[in-house]
């Protein structure tokens, strides 16, 4: 780092809380957004810490390890993604608030330079302008790759716990269970049935399930298809299967698979379903 690098690390650093203050008062009221200047001071502190984080980070850039500077970039983008994809910030919001940001920070090192206007030199200006804006563009970057990382585990952490909440064993007995399918079941709901419901019926030590579809309106070739891997599945596990509550439109669908009654054990309705185990 050469000697006018120091001085603007060194002034940087300096105003730091001062960066971060004129960023605050920047703000306007804007309903919903933790970026309003009106919000709670529990979040405005946690504002005001990670934007000092940011012009810290962004400081970094000056030095000579540029290792230093991407250490400071993993650390910031982890905790602001975190932060925003709990409060359930659009990406939109965070991206113009670290423009704002880049738009303050900048005002400072001009500042500087008008304040050493005679030790300075265009090639300067240029290259300080060319480094902070790339980090900040670094910053852009990889923010909204952590977001979308933190996004897709949850959707994903949320799809499995709906698929488990939407595909419940409910035990009759000691040995019989049922499995009642509602609403519209796709592909991806079956994957996760046929993944899921074996083990949890072997877990229980269940012998008869029964799979009831009578609060399904109609369903697709496909998903039919996996319905029988399903049973198929459950039959080489020693455990048996049948059907419970199809419905014309449901049958019609059994029917072009060429599948009949003699293939499956098929009860009209779930009660005479288990009726039958009393017999």
């Amino acid at each position: 780092m050469n000697n006018l690098d120091k001085l603007l690390y060194d002034f940087l650093t300096e105003k730091t809380p001062k960066i971060t203050e004129a960023w605050l008062n920047k703000r306007i009221a804007a309903s919903g957004s933790i970026y309003s200047a009106d919000t709670v001071m529990s979040i405005e502190s946690m504002l005001r810490s990670q934007n000092t984080l940011t012009n810290k980070t962004v400081i970094c850039a000056l030095l000579d390890d540029k290792e230093v500077f991407h250490n400071h970039v993993e650390q910031w983008a982890s905790i602001v993604a975190e932060s925003r994809v709990n409060s359930d910030t659009p990406i939109f919001e965070v991206i113009h608030a670290i423009n704002v940001a880049q738009d303050t920070f900048m005002e400072f090192v001009m500042e500087f330079i008008k304040d050493h206007n005679h030790h300075i030199s265009k090639q300067d200006v240029t290259r300080w302008y060319a480094t902070f804006n790339s980090a900040f563009h670094e910053l852009n970057t990889k923010f909204s790759r952590r977001y979308y990382a933190i996004t897709r585990e949850r959707l994903s952490s949320q799809q499995v716990l709906i698929g488990e909440l939407s595909t419940p064993i409910i035990p009759i007995s000691n040995r019989v269970a049922i499995l009642p399918l509602v609403g519209n079941i796709d592909t991806y709901r079956m994957k996760e049935i046929y993944e899921s419901i074996p083990m949890k019926v072997v877990d229980a030590k269940v012998q008869y399930l029964y799979i009831d579809l009578s609060g399904i309106p109609a369903i697709d070739i496909f998903v039919a298809q996996q319905i029988i891997q399903v049973i198929n599945l459950l039959s080489m596990l020693g455990i048996t299967p049948a059907l419970s509550g199809i419905r014309p439109e449901v049958a019609h669908t059994f029917a072009e698979l060429q599948i009949s009654g003699k293939d499956v054990q098929t009860f009209s309705t779930l009660k005479q379903a288990l009726d039958s185990l009393s017999k």
